[in-house]
């Protein structure tokens, strides 16, 4: 029986979608399970900001065990056997990521804009 979200006869999964360096990243994504795996990584770029050609991605199956690293952009998806339920981690490989240091994360590490109270005070409006 199809979900309110799948329409019947769509080969389409619902998987969890993790990150190396976003850990308050983990949102449900759907896929085709007929997307190739490139196709498969574009929409996670889309999704989390790391670029294809720098990302890694690993499936996990619903009780945390790996159950393939997807390295060949030219299969089908399917061909990994996916469900719903199950896990895609994103790992970046790119050290210059705008994904790395936590930069999209910790507002500590972004620099603020300071203005003084006699600057603020000179101000119109």
């Amino acid at each position: 029986m199809a979900s309110r979200l799948q329409i019947q006869g769509d080969e389409s999964i619902l998987l969890r979608v993790t990150h190396s360096n976003i850990k308050s990243f983990s949102p449900d994504v759907r896929f085709s399970i007929q997307m190739t795996v490139e196709a498969v990584k574009e929409k996670l770029w889309k999704k989390c900001g790391t670029s294809v050609n720098s990302m890694c991605v690993e499936l996990y199956d619903d009780t945390g065990a790996r159950i393939a690293d997807l390295s060949d952009n030219t299969r089908p998806f399917g061909f990994y056997s996916p469900q719903d339920g199950y896990r895609l981690h994103v790992i970046d490989l790119d050290p210059s990521s705008v994904t790395s240091g936590g930069w999209l994360e910790d507002t500590s590490l972004v620099e603020k804009y300071t203005l003084s109270e006699e600057a603020y005070d000179k101000l119109d409006g």
